[in-house]
């Protein structure tokens, strides 16, 4: 099994997880667990597959649903011997992140050759899922919190744009590139890196904009 390959079983893996732990916190059934496991583990690759117009990853590789499906039922058994979930669920959906920008973008590029739309591919591959598991559970959604998420993305796709396009070892590339995006992303979340907010009326909270 080649690094790529692995790379996608453990991204999938991983925003399952996130998923099931979405799930852990609204008290959901079993079959919720694995419902919201497999729409966040596969929802960013189905979108990228589309947008790429590839074959669906997970129609041809029904591994993935099994993959999801596991995940799902370790955390049902399991969430309620762990503290601080909610936690570890934003720890969890930052390396799933980090690993999906990187894959997202190794398939743009070999799909393309365009590093533009590498860089699309990873985002949309690496932040989908965790959107669809926010709307969902009616949590708020990562793209609306202030700490830096998307951009954390932007940048491990970029990383492994330019090392792909550089010539870098491919297994060496997706790991500098997914340090890179869980850097950002984990120094977000521990220091709440953020960009300045717009303010249509300087001096005046967003609420009563």
């Amino acid at each position: 099994m080649n690094p790529i390959q692995l790379l996608d079983y453990a991204g999938v893996a991983v925003f399952a997880a996130t998923g099931a732990l979405a799930a852990s916190r609204k008290e959901l059934d079993i079959i919720g667990f694995i419902f919201l496991a497999g729409i966040t583990g596969m929802g960013g690759g189905t979108l990228r597959d589309l947008v790429l117009d590839a074959p669906v990853f997970w129609i041809w590789n029904p591994t993935y649903i099994i993959v999801c499906a596991a995940v799902a039922i370790i955390v049902y058994f399991a969430a309620p011997l762990v503290e601080y979930r909610y936690r570890l669920l934003l720890w969890l959906d930052a390396a799933g992140l980090s690993a999906y920008s990187v894959l997202g973008a190794a398939k743009g590029l070999a799909a393309t050759g365009s590093a533009t739309i590498a860089l699309v591919t990873g985002m949309l591959t690496a932040t989908f899922g965790g959107v669809l598991r926010d709307v969902l559970t009616g949590e708020p959604s990562v793209l609306l919190r202030p700490e830096v998420y998307v951009t954390a993305a932007l940048v491990g796709a970029g990383v492994f744009t330019v090392a792909d396009i550089s010539g870098l070892d491919g297994t060496l590339a997706a790991l500098i590139s997914i340090a890179a995006a869980f850097l950002v992303r984990g120094g977000a979340l521990k220091f709440g890196w953020t960009f300045p907010r717009y303010r249509s009326r300087p001096g005046r909270p967003p609420e009563e904009l």
